[in-house]
């Protein structure tokens, strides 16, 4: 009898032990699909990042940002070679730590996983021990995943999460960490360009301006904020027989006086540029062609109303010196909201280039 109660005993832990293991199966096969899930909500909001009116940089952390909260990650922090150093473009570590986490590419503990492209985990076994690389903190972190970034065979940098928490990634679905990081590769990729338009913003050496570039990048973020704006682009017809006739200095002096009057008469809510050469933009953010009209054409009585003289450069002291008007053509165009300020730009330019000589008047397109 007591037999075939300890057969019994016996049968039922054994069952309770399989039922066990379905039970653990079915909810790391939950756990995977849920987190599949995670992953595709988290590349629809990495889309969203993309094309948000944000800076480069904000769009980078904006992303690091996702993905702590959605993965419940600890410490998030990705590094990029940005051609001279290796920068922090997204952390949520206090800063007393980035020079040891921007410096992660020269750790032994590391180097294999650069040179193979792959993933490499590490953890500390017990409480009082430190990771490899860590220089100054001991309870930060104790367990890290690095993953090295490639873009077409080049490495750029790396991303590594962190936690406080030993061996807490042991049980981690590494694969999909790989999408995730093979997603943040295609933000970087992405968003590459438009770092490069904002990193060669510069200011004009005569007029003090922004450049063409800061249109397409702060310029257009601003701008953005309304749904229809109007978009100016004006000309100083003239400055080709200026430079020739009265010297370049004086055309220099030109385009410094003509810029001067235009910025004190216009709000600073408005973009105002030089955009190549005798051509200048303005961007009035938020306002009808209609409200524009009559605003440009007085601005531009005032600029043909200057008289400058002929910089002293330009003749002989024995000589008295000439005195020149600028001559200004006028081209506006309705800019909206999420469309390419590049190709609007470009339309009001080519009208310009072949506009008549002696056309000075306010147009539209």
């Amino acid at each position: 009898m007591i037999i075939l109660v300890i057969i019994l005993l016996v049968a039922i832990i054994m069952l309770l032990m399989i039922y066990n293991m379905l039970i653990n199966k079915k909810i790391d096969k939950y756990n995977n699909l849920n987190q599949k899930v995670v992953s595709l909500n988290v590349l629809q909001e990495f889309m969203n990042t993309i094309s948000d009116e944000k800076s480069a940089d904000d769009k980078i952390r904006k992303i690091n940002e996702i993905l702590i909260e959605k993965y419940d990650i600890k410490y998030s922090t990705i590094v990029v070679y940005n051609g001279a150093e290796y920068a922090i473009k997204a952390t949520n570590v206090d800063v007393k730590h980035w020079d040891t986490l921007k410096n992660l590419h020269s750790e032994e503990i590391f180097k294999e996983a650069i040179q193979t492209a792959t993933p490499k985990y590490i953890t500390v076994e017990k409480e009082g021990e430190r990771l490899p690389y860590q220089k100054m903190e001991f309870g930060r972190a104790k367990s890290a995943m690095f993953f090295p970034l490639y873009i077409d065979n080049v490495y750029i940098g790396y991303w590594i999460i962190e936690s406080g928490i030993l061996h807490d990634f042991d049980k981690i679905d590494t694969t999909v960490l790989e999408v995730v990081k093979n997603n943040i590769i295609s933000v970087i990729k992405t968003i590459e360009s438009q770092s490069i338009v904002e990193n060669i913003v510069r200011d004009d050496l005569f007029t003090g301006l922004k450049s063409e570039e800061y249109l397409y990048s702060e310029g257009k973020r601003k701008i953005d904020q309304f749904t229809t704006s109007t978009i100016c682009m004006f000309e100083i017809k003239n400055i080709v027989d200026i430079n020739e006739n009265l010297g370049r200095h004086t055309g220099n002096d030109v385009i410094t006086k003509v810029s001067e009057l235009v910025k004190q008469n216009i709000s600073a809510d408005y973009i105002f540029i030089r955009y190549m050469g005798p051509k200048f933009v303005i961007a009035f953010s938020g306002v009808e062609i209609e409200g524009v009209s009559e605003f440009m054409q007085t601005i531009k009585n005032g600029l043909e109303s200057l008289v400058i003289k002929q910089n002293e450069q330009d003749y002989y002291e024995d000589e008295e010196p000439l005195e020149v008007s600028p001559k200004i053509n006028v081209v506006l165009t309705n800019y909206y909201k999420g469309t390419a300020i590049e190709g609007t730009t470009k339309k009001l330019e080519e009208y310009l280039n072949l506009a008549p000589q002696d056309e000075n008047d306010i147009n539209y397109i």
